[in-house]
């Protein structure tokens, strides 16, 4: 876990910059309530929403990372309103709560706006419980909300708009296709809303004041993860990282008895760490989000070593209600997500193929660019979705080793893809006719792979004619590809995908 903190590669800094504003724009919002004269309740509320400000909000264009932002207040309040005149009448607040969770996770149909809207919902409910709010304290809440979510937009498009440079494809999301409870947003919400019903009847019985605990668990355990495999590792991790924020947490917040400077510097380390970990572990993420959960309490007079014990079984509660909803409420297989990823990976080195043959053979138009940061979108989630299989505690090893050799040769493809299109985009580079050949043959081993339409192709050896530099990389790719049929085809010649991952 170390080694990914600190090894994982950051191009451009983008982990750092995206932390280092996230500080900047929750630091920015929380003095503007401040100074607007709000209470402390105020100024975490302010501050909470700024972060789901700049965390959640993915959409792949600045304007349109503007519009989702615009709309988070229309998303928010409302539910804040529903929240806060509620809170003395538990069935109905509760009945709402889940309505509330079934509705975020089913916005996900509609891309990253309808993700980050569902969020904001989510956690401004969540905030709610959290500080225990009510009608009384809700116009101080709204504007905080609304002043926050203003003060993030001021750094993110002001003052710290890195995006205006072309900006990475975006993250992709899973095949919404399908109608009825075929459509995986649909089967997702109907699994969140039954986990987050467990969550809470289990939750309730263990406290009845930080029972929304077990809720925001189960909800966050099912955020990016599609399958039983994914949920239960997510949910493992979730665990985990809140274990050793606890004792973390034990040592540095404890001690600071809720003094305010000290426990602000905390808290601006925590939200660095959220953002920058984020990213390539959510087990440093968890670990976290739990010591800036201990900070605010600390701020706020209320933490005792009981509290603790009561996060980490509330956060277990969750993550069971997550993991009895995905095996027992419509469930999906991992085989089934992880033959979707890598086909859809397979299918987008073929793109990727075809638009830097088309550059090379000088159509101007033709840009591989955009395909390569998709591929490595792509990429990002087929190992997500295969963690389940090359987990440690995975006691089935040949499959472990068969899922990490599709891995392995998958980055060999992009590799091989990224060294292409950088030859591609030499302006001296020319047109050869054997990279019709080649780049025939990596079509046809594709369609071999992805659709079963005939033999796997063999690739063929590069020979000394072929050190013209994209050939090269075609030759590899041919390789990679070629070696993949072995782990991704069953003896009878079908795709294999699901006979190396049938496992939850």
């Amino acid at each position: 876990m170390l080694k990914t903190m600190f090894v994982a590669a950051d191009p451009g800094r983008t982990r750092l910059r995206f932390a280092a504003r996230a500080v900047l724009g929750i630091g920015l919002a929380v003095l503007v309530c401040a100074l607007a004269g709000h209470s402390l309740t105020g100024a975490v509320t302010g501050g909470l929403a700024a972060l789901l400000a700049l965390f959640t909000v993915a959409d792949p264009t600045v304007r349109g990372q503007a519009v989702t932002t615009a709309l988070l207040p229309v998303a928010g309040l409302p539910v804040l309103a529903a929240a806060a005149g509620l809170h003395e009448h538990p069935l109905a607040r509760d009945l709402a709560f889940l309505a509330v969770v079934g509705a975020g996770v089913y916005a996900r149909r509609w891309g990253p706006r309808g993700h980050s809207l569902g969020v904001f919902a989510f956690m401004t409910f969540f905030v709610a419980q959290f500080l225990h709010a009510t009608t009384g304290q809700l116009p101080e809440l709204s504007a905080a909300v609304v002043l926050s979510v203003l003060s993030a937009a001021a750094v993110r498009f002001g003052l710290w708009c890195y995006e205006r440079r072309p900006a990475p494809a975006a993250a992709p999301v899973a095949p919404v296709g399908g109608t009825g409870l075929i459509r995986v947003t649909t089967r997702q919400a109907v699994q969140a809303t039954a986990g987050a019903g467990f969550a809470l009847f289990v939750g309730q019985l263990m406290s009845g004041q930080r029972w929304y605990w077990a809720v925001g668990a189960t909800w966050w355990v099912f955020v990016n993860t599609a399958s039983r495999g994914e949920t239960l590792v997510r949910g493992f991790r979730r665990v985990l990282g809140t274990v050793l924020g606890i004792g973390l947490g034990v040592l540095l917040v404890a001690p600071l008895h809720g003094e305010a400077l000290p426990t602000a510097l905390l808290v601006a380390l925590s939200v660095f760490g959220i953002f920058y970990t984020a990213a390539v572990s959510y087990t440093w993420m968890m670990l976290w989000v739990t010591l800036l959960a201990e900070s605010l309490y600390g701020l706020l007079g209320v933490l005792t070593p009981d509290l603790l014990a009561l996060r980490l079984g509330e956060t277990a509660v969750g993550a069971l209600g997550a993991w009895l909803a995905v095996l027992f409420v419509l469930p999906v297989t991992t085989h089934a997500v992880t033959d979707a990823w890598i086909q859809r990976a397979l299918r987008c080195v073929h793109a990727c193929t075809g638009e830097a043959a088309a550059r090379l053979a000088g159509a101007a138009q033709a840009d591989p660019a955009p395909r390569v940061a998709e591929l490595e979108q792509l990429l990002g989630r087929v190992r997500l979705s295969v963690a389940p299989l090359v987990h440690p505690l995975n006691p089935m090893l040949g499959r472990k080793r068969r899922a990490r050799r599709v891995l392995s040769l998958l980055d060999d493809c992009a590799r091989e893809i990224r060294g292409l299109v950088a030859v591609a985009a030499d302006p001296e580079a020319s047109h050869d006719a054997r990279l019709a050949a080649a780049c025939w043959r990596v079509e046809a081993a594709v369609e071999a792979l992805t659709d079963g339409g005939g033999e796997p192709v063999t690739a063929v050896a590069a020979g000394p004619a072929a050190d013209g530099g994209a050939l090269v990389h075609l030759h590899g790719l041919e390789r990679a590809l070629a070696e993949l049929s072995a782990p991704l085809r069953a003896s009878s010649g079908s795709p294999l995908v699901g006979a190396w991952a049938q496992q939850p």
